[in-house]
């Protein structure tokens, strides 16, 4: 476990978004349609891990091929896990395992509650609710969504980082 984990959600067209996820060890980058609501599943999925939900899967549809991050969490940790699949039409039921297994880390809960908070906030301030709408074309910005992770986030990590202490005091 590293805790240098960093992500990142850019919209790179209409109706794609670019993703980066690192951990100081490795990276991984995809580029994701808009035929799911990808950002909203992505901040409903870690949102989970803060109840009783042990492990989330959240699917990206990268036209045609899919990309599913399985979260496991470990006591205050978890395993992220990216496996990807060369066709999402015919993978949406298989096990994780049959997928190619392409990349793997260990992060505190709360390094990636923030992380996530913190990408959907600079899509917010860069696009704004209207801009995204427009960019991502078939889903709204994902609000309730963000809102949901952030409140758990601050409530249950005891975030110092000074982005959160300004959004708590907002």
């Amino acid at each position: 476990m590293t805790g240098d984990l960093q992500f990142s959600w850019e919209l790179s067209g209409s109706g794609w978004a670019t993703y980066r996820l690192a951990d100081g060890t490795s990276e991984r980058v995809d580029t994701v349609s808009y035929c799911t609501d990808a950002l909203s599943d992505l901040l409903r999925g870690v949102a989970d891990l803060y109840g009783a939900a042990e492990s989330q899967r959240v699917s990206f549809d990268l036209e045609p091929a899919e990309v599913r991050w399985r979260l496991r969490r470990r006591g205050e940790d978890v395993e992220i896990t990216i496996y990807r699949f060369p066709d999402m039409s015919t993978s949406w039921d298989a096990p994780d395992d049959v997928g190619a297994r392409c990349w793997h880390s260990a992060q505190p809960r709360s390094a990636l509650g923030h992380a996530i908070v913190e990408a959907a906030e600079a899509v917010l301030r860069t696009h704004g609710e209207a801009g995204y709408r427009e960019k991502w074309v078939q889903h709204s910005f994902p609000s309730a969504a963000l809102n949901d992770l952030r409140r758990l986030h601050l409530q249950n990590d005891e975030c110092r980082h000074e982005s959160c202490q300004v959004s708590a005091d907002s």
